[in-house]
This record gives C-alpha cells, structure tokens and sequence, in this order.
C-alpha cells in the first residue's frame, strides 16, 4: 500500500468532499491529529493506517503512482 503524505491525505478529502473534522470523525482520531499532519506531516503509522481504513470504507486509494494522490475505485458488479 501506498504511503499516505499530507498531499495525498487532501487528495482524498477533496474527492469525499469531507472537512478536516469530517475525517476525524471517520477516522476515530482527532481533529488536531488530521490538522498536524496535514501541516507538518508528522503522524505515527498507526494513525496513518485509520486514516487510510477510513478512506478504504468510502472506495479511496491512496497512490504513488507519478506522485503522491487519491483515486477513487471503481465499483464491480
């Protein structure tokens, strides 16, 4: 999986359309913790990986494919 930097972390709220405090809750950490890494990148990997199960419940990816980013995964049927 993918590493999540703060660039990729904004990625993936702009394509839920969540706020800071909307991935916080999803998330189960706090505001100040998704606020922090987003500014400064620093996060345990343990937080790190809530963040990406909260993004992996709503279909995100977190990518480094050319650069850091977010997709959102198509559905199969």
């Amino acid at each position: 999986m993918a590493e999540l930097t703060p660039e990729a972390n904004r990625a993936a709220r702009a394509i839920l359309k969540w706020s800071v405090r909307e991935l916080a809750e999803n998330a189960g950490i706090a505001f100040s913790t998704v606020h922090r890494f987003e500014n400064t990148g620093l996060a345990s990997e343990k937080i790190k990986e809530k963040i990406k199960a909260a993004y992996a419940l709503h279909n995100i990816e977190i990518t480094n494919g050319n650069g850091t980013g977010a997709r959102l995964l198509l559905l199969r049927d």
